[in-house]
């Protein structure tokens, strides 16, 4: 969930994919300016943080980047559950990544937040020879679904940066968090006159 205070946003956002499609190396690019050519795959998840200025607010995204594998699949719901934001992750190279990515989608619009800000990246998007899902695929499927889609590089940081930044803007800027199960610890009307044992 996104709260606010001060114009301090913190938004916990969730990165989703198949395995090999740079979710990990989506976030080094963005968190820390940095691209690994042979990244190890995630096991779980790791978590970042990074602070954004935009516009009026100051954003701080808790990324959770989760493992691709499907062993780990049924660890999800645990990262995206009370998230503002989602970037679902496929390989343009890899139509079958680009159809899990969809299956993402489906879940988090089945489970997630309703008020979630979902982008989709086509990322590797420095091998266009190699492309197999088109863009207009991607764009077309986006906007059917209510994402938002832009083609990212984390080896060139095409638009890396950009597809964070479009999510900060798209949150919601004041949203009151309240804990509906939460606990009253202190209710003054209702003290009781303190009394000792023998008086």
């Amino acid at each position: 969930m996104a709260t606010s205070g001060n114009k301090n946003i913190n938004a916990k956002l969730v990165l989703l994919g198949d395995v090999g499609a740079g979710k990990s190396s989506l976030v080094l690019r963005f968190v820390k300016g940095q691209f690994v050519e042979f990244q190890e795959s995630t096991i779980g998840a790791a978590f970042f943080s990074q602070t954004l200025a935009v516009n009026d607010a100051t954003v701080k995204f808790e990324i959770w980047d989760t493992a691709g594998q499907e062993r780990y699949h049924s660890l999800a719901p645990m990262y995206y559950r009370g998230a503002a934001a989602a970037i679902i992750v496929f390989d343009i190279t890899n139509q079958a990544s680009f159809d899990r990515a969809k299956k993402w989608v489906q879940e988090l619009q089945a489970q997630g937040n309703p008020n979630m800000v979902m982008a989709l990246a086509g990322n590797k998007s420095d091998l266009l020879d190699s492309r197999k899902v088109s863009a207009e695929d991607a764009q077309t499927y986006a906007q059917e679904n209510g994402l938002f889609f832009m083609e990212t590089s984390a080896k060139s940081a095409a638009n890396v940066n950009d597809i964070f930044y479009e999510i900060a803007k798209r949150l919601p800027r004041v949203q009151p968090v309240q804990n509906a199960a939460g606990m009253v610890l202190d209710r003054p009307a209702e003290r009781v006159a303190s009394a000792s044992c023998c008086s």
